[in-house]
């Protein structure tokens, strides 16, 4: 990064953190003829060196989230997680319901409308299949309501998912409730927990579901990994064939050094949930400042109604419309001047269309087309959110 830049984009991706560099260090290095990084499956000294990296790796994640380490299932990353969730457990849920006797004529499956579209389109993808999806609405926080998944729910319905934090506005959704509901009626339930993980407590068993997706370039770890939690015994078809890896449960040569980096930085950003909170309220002072400071603007309208100390929400996300300029207009300003900023989901950044998010939330398309997301991490100290305060009033004048 250069010197000097303010990275306010740490929900797109997270710079990669000391701890998972220094763990990863011994596995990109090279020692004579020695593969350090040898192929996890092999039966050598350096497979068997790999294989126990490997499942450290495994154990110290589980641990971070409270699952077992036979429940995580590494994969490509958060995007392949939701995949691997979505077909996984409800094309399982189908074929085990057949196979008590119990079929189901008109599978269906209950998500929302804010969801990453690694989980709406893979749901969506499925109609084809023979299933039904209940795509429910939220209200202008970005909140479902637990009314509306009660009443969507069936004796068809065999899976919900339902993220835990949306990395857009950055509402909190009430997973364990949510759950608890969907177990009464026989569900399954995956959660995306990719944003929350480091920011909030995870903990997998106490949410109640069975399946939660987590990335680990969002926690400061490297890019290309990821992992499904999986909860023991529940039903799943297992989307990558191969050689069995995972468990039978994700096929292909596992990716130690990345597993390794994942679980380090796991470990440094939520393996005590004291520290996660006490990160979480220095983090939630600065999103109220930037909050506050930016509502003073008049042309700057804030997606959701965020009030200073909220838990409702995520810690690190600001998100604002300004009215008159468009995000990318924003976004490239702002560069200009040494922040990193985004408009919304990065996987999105290149599409004309608005955030799909804001118009779930019932922003019109002219106003959501001039959104503006900042986004906080470990490393955001507060000169930094002053600075980006100061340069917001050049990026409107644009007097640069």
């Amino acid at each position: 990064m250069e010197k000097g830049r303010i990275y306010l984009d740490w929900a797109a991706t997270a710079p990669l953190c000391p701890e998972a560099a220094a763990a990863m260090l011994p596995f990109q290095t090279v020692e004579g003829n020695i593969a350090v990084n040898a192929n996890a499956n092999s039966l050598h000294m350096e497979g068997r060196t790999a294989f126990a990296a490997m499942e450290d790796a495994r154990a110290q994640l589980a641990r971070c989230v409270g699952a077992r380490p036979d429940e995580i299932v590494f994969t490509s990353g958060a995007t392949e997680s939701d995949n691997e969730a979505i077909f996984g457990l409800a094309l399982a849920a189908r074929a085990s319901r057949a196979q008590a006797g119990k079929p189901v004529e008109h599978p269906r499956i209950v998500t929302c409308s804010i969801e990453h579209d690694a989980v709406l389109n893979a749901a969506l993808s499925l109609e084809r299949f023979g299933f039904a999806v209940d795509v429910l609405p939220v209200d202008g926080g970005g909140f479902v309501s637990l009314d509306d998944v009660r009443e969507a729910l069936g004796p068809e319905t065999v899976l919900v998912s339902i993220m835990m934090a949306n990395n857009e506005v950055g509402s909190i959704q009430p997973v364990a409730d949510i759950a608890k509901a969907a177990k009464a009626c026989g569900a399954l339930v995956h959660t995306d927990a990719t944003q929350a993980l480091g920011k909030l407590p995870v903990d997998f068993r106490g949410l109640g579901v069975d399946a939660l997706s987590l990335s680990s370039h969002k926690i400061g770890g490297p890019k290309g990994v990821g992992a499904l939690v999986l909860r023991s015994g529940a039903p799943f078809t297992p989307l990558m064939s191969g050689g069995g890896q995972e468990g039978g449960r994700r096929g292909g040569t596992q990716n130690v050094v990345g597993m390794v980096g994942f679980a380090a930085a796991a470990r440094a950003v939520a393996s005590d949930s004291n520290q996660v909170r006490r990160e979480s309220a220095r983090l939630m002072a600065l999103r109220d400042k930037l909050y506050e400071r930016l509502a003073a603007f008049p042309q700057v309208r804030p997606t959701v109604d965020c009030p200073a100390g909220s838990e409702g929400f995520l810690p690190n996300i600001v998100n604002v419309c300004v009215r008159g300029l468009e995000s990318e207009t924003l976004i490239l300003r702002f560069d200009h001047l040494g922040v990193a900023v985004s408009g919304g989901s990065a996987c999105s950044s290149h599409s004309l269309e608005p955030s799909r998010v804001l118009k779930a939330l019932g922003i019109d398309r002219d106003t959501a087309l001039c959104s503006l997301r900042f986004s906080l991490g470990r490393g955001t100290i507060e000169a930094e959110i002053d600075r980006a305060l100061e340069l917001f009033e050049r990026v409107i004048a644009w007097q640069a």
